[in-house]
């Protein structure tokens, strides 16, 4: 499939070179507008070609841009937890649905369903049993005999007789799903006045679900509906962060980290066969970031040997956890230069930058994922604060990850219109939308998040080209081999240009 670019014209430049060059005429009015053009062709999309189609339909988006941006209510503007509902009502937000998006490669394991499938559907099966934590969380197991106990938390209760209990089972339903998303309906500034309170509440969460998804008939079904909810919002291919933790049976035995990741290969295989316009997932083995010098070196280990064993379905590495407490890449630099060492091929995707704390060791962490030779990189939000790292990541074409909701829930920016991303958008620079953690936010697959950058990032300016770009950008960064990209960009050309059809009116 062909995209067509235009280049900014010589004359064009000529103009820019002479307005820069000073005098004391008047402005032409000539020389205004060519710099407006010159402009508008630097951002994301801005040199991508329009079809007659593309242009109705870019010419309907504009009018719906107009009439959005001009609301008191503008949603970028507010917290996501407010302006979910207002989203959803959103012209634009039910047209990017329809949208084939591409991929979404910046999303986590435990995080991509969402909590009523996790309570209304797992939580009701048989032997599973629940205990609360002295510090007001819960925790989940599935057991055939009744489990031992845990330290902190009291004594196991199995639901099916808690339920039949009380007196209102939606109430209880409600609570168990509260403890497995930061999404309120209560002032989020006062629930979560700080970065460490929500941060804090966010690891707290992923305990809460963690006995459920790690049961093994679970673990199957979830990542299964987590395809499916990203199919259904017209994503047709997934890059995973997974911890590939041991998964347990009924009576308590356990599976290693390749039966977890041939698994994810066989439930990814089985839903491209159920679903043959779906391209496929592939996985990003993960490591808390909070571990020693050793056991990343033992996991960087484990990591390669994966990669030699499941190339099709293993992406490559990264760490995890929140950067502002966990160590800097700089100090795995050992472990994480074995592969180099070894002469063995394992791709980066370094989480970097996600972090409002400049000039400190973490702050760091975006140069030193380049100097490890990322991949891409998770978030890069501090990006812009760092032009050396800025320019190397253009350069090298290392696209940044971007994940608008995510940084503004977990407080890095208030107002997405002042999102780092913006700038970055307005000189085209390499990145993608993802999602991250959606059922943590109380979002869903991707076109939130697309929404909050097409329409807080771009403001009036960013158009379909944009959105097509964008689009395209995420076959284009993604882990697929130049082969694997042909038949994805042309799997989504195809779907693209019906959904263009059936819109542009």
């Amino acid at each position: 499939m062909a995209i067509l670019l235009q280049r900014p014209h010589a004359a064009v430049t000529c103009v820019l070179l002479f307005c820069v060059a000073g005098g004391l005429s008047m402005p032409d009015p000539r020389h205004r507008e060519a710099l407006i053009q010159l402009e508008a062709s630097m951002q994301t999309g801005g040199q991508v070609v329009l079809t007659d189609a593309e242009q109705r339909l870019d010419t309907l988006l504009f009018q719906m841009k107009q009439e959005e941006i001009v609301r008191a209510d503008f949603p970028p503007a507010m917290h996501f937890f407010k302006a979910r509902d207002l989203i959803r009502t959103s012209p634009i937000f039910s047209l990017l649905q329809k949208m084939p998006k591409g991929g979404a490669l910046h999303v986590h394991d435990f995080a991509m369903v969402d909590v009523e499938w996790l309570v209304k559907n797992v939580t009701y099966r048989p032997h599973c049993y629940m205990c609360f934590t002295d510090n007001r969380s819960i925790r989940f197991i599935f057991s055939s005999r009744w489990p031992k106990a845990l330290p902190r938390c009291s004594p196991w209760t199995l639901l099916e007789h808690l339920r039949a209990e009380v007196v209102n089972t939606t109430d209880l339903d409600n609570s168990i799903m509260g403890n497995m998303t930061l999404f309120t309906d209560q002032d989020p500034e006062t629930v979560y006045p700080s970065q460490d309170v929500i941060w804090d509440t966010f690891e707290q969460a992923f305990q809460a679900l963690w006995g459920l998804v790690t049961y093994a008939p679970v673990f199957r079904d979830y990542y299964y509906q987590g395809l499916t909810q990203f199919y259904m919002d017209n994503v047709m291919y997934l890059e995973l962060r997974a911890l590939l933790p041991q998964i347990y049976e009924l009576n308590g035995s356990t599976h290693d980290t390749a039966w977890t990741l041939k698994t994810y290969q066989e439930v990814t295989r089985q839903f491209t066969a159920d679903h043959p316009d779906f391209f496929g997932a592939r996985i990003i083995f993960t490591i808390h970031r909070g571990v020693n010098a050793s056991v990343m070196a033992r996991v960087v280990e484990e990591a390669m040997k994966l990669q030699r064993d499941f190339p099709d379905v293993m992406a490559g590495f990264d760490l995890v956890g929140r950067e502002d407490r966990g160590r800097p890449l700089w100090y795995f630099r050992d472990a994480l230069s074995l592969p180099v060492e070894r002469g063995v091929t394992l791709p980066f995707f370094f989480h970097a930058g996600e972090t409002d704390l400049e000039g400190t060791e973490v702050d760091q962490n975006l140069l030193d994922a380049l100097l490890l030779n990322t991949s891409r990189i998770g978030h890069g939000f501090a990006l812009p604060r760092h032009p050396v790292a800025k320019a190397l990541s253009r350069k090298r074409g290392v696209a940044l990850e971007v994940c608008p909701i995510s940084n503004q829930v977990l407080k890095l920016v208030n107002d997405l219109r002042n999102h780092p991303a913006a700038a970055l958008m307005a000189e085209n620079h390499p990145l993608v939308i993802s999602s991250d953690d959606p059922a943590m936010f109380g979002a869903s697959g991707l076109s939130y998040d697309f929404y909050e950058a097409f329409v807080g990032f771009g403001g009036i300016s960013s158009h379909l080209g944009s959105l097509k770009e964008l689009a395209i950008n995420s076959i284009r960064y993604s882990s697929l081999t130049p082969k694997q990209k042909e038949r994805a960009l042309a799997l989504w050309q195809r779907r693209w240009d019906k959904f263009v059809s059936e819109n542009a009116f």
